[in-house]
């Protein structure tokens, strides 16, 4: 199999190189499927699915120079014959997975059918997450929320956690949950990043301890490509491993 695990998108020279190395062709000979799904349970979810269609996204990603761009929305696909949206997947060399809610992510991946049909499909196609797109790839993960959640996904475990940070302390919901089971380590994305504060070093330690496998922080420079289970950090930022 064969994974671009990212925390904001192509956003170096280095990740870039990665992907294309993955995907053992040019960019401009390769087909995508961009899935905006996990963005939708958020404040104007419409508009930040938009954002990296239309190139306004921080990261470069459904604008790279793909030869052709598709959108796949989980959501629809329980009510559509397998064979009719099959074909497209066979066809396409890399699948987006933006970010958003990783528990909804998860959900519409395994109610669409994606998850039990990506280890074959991935012995070919190239998945590419971002943020809650990579983090739904984990056997199981963390997430942590400042509001309510309003969208299915059901957490294996859900407790406060407070964290520190420069302007004082902030009291989140933290969840764990299972994800697709394509790796067996979970991801912490935008480490130290600004309008994360829940993601610094000091609070991603504390996050890295309730979850029982290795734990990924990487920074929006930072990229872990996976394949065949084989782990590699391709990195122009910071990021740490924290084990168990």
């Amino acid at each position: 199999m064969k994974l671009l695990l990212t925390s904001s998108g192509i956003s170096n020279t280095s990740i870039n190189d990665a992907l294309v190395d993955l995907l053992g062709k040019p960019i401009a000979e390769c087909n995508a499927l961009f899935v905006p799904t996990g963005i939708y349970p958020y404040p104007y979810g419409a508009r930040y699915a938009w954002n990296p269609i239309s190139g306004n996204a921080k990261s470069p990603f459904c604008n790279l120079g793909w030869k052709t761009l598709g959108l796949l929305e989980l959501t629809a696909l329980p009510s559509i014959d397998q064979e009719i949206w099959i074909q497209a997947i066979h066809d396409t060399d890399a699948l987006l997975v933006w970010g958003g809610d990783p528990l909804y992510i998860s959900y519409w991946l395994q109610q669409s059918g994606l998850t039990a049909l990506l280890p074959s499909l991935l012995r070919k196609m190239v998945y590419v997450g971002v943020s809650a797109g990579s983090m739904a790839m984990s056997h199981i993960f963390g997430e942590s929320y400042t509001n309510p959640r309003h969208c299915s996904g059901t957490p294996l475990t859900s407790e406060n956690i407070v964290f520190s940070t420069p302007d004082g302390e902030i009291c989140n919901t933290f969840v764990t949950a299972n994800g697709a089971g394509l790796v067996e380590f979970a991801i912490i994305p935008h480490l130290d990043a600004e309008g994360h504060p829940d993601a610094s070093m000091t609070n991603a330690e504390k996050w890295a301890s309730l979850l029982p496998v290795p734990v990924y922080a990487i920074d929006d420079q930072t990229a872990i490509k996976v394949v065949d289970g084989a782990i590699e950090v391709v990195s122009e930022g910071h990021w740490k491993l924290f084990t168990p």
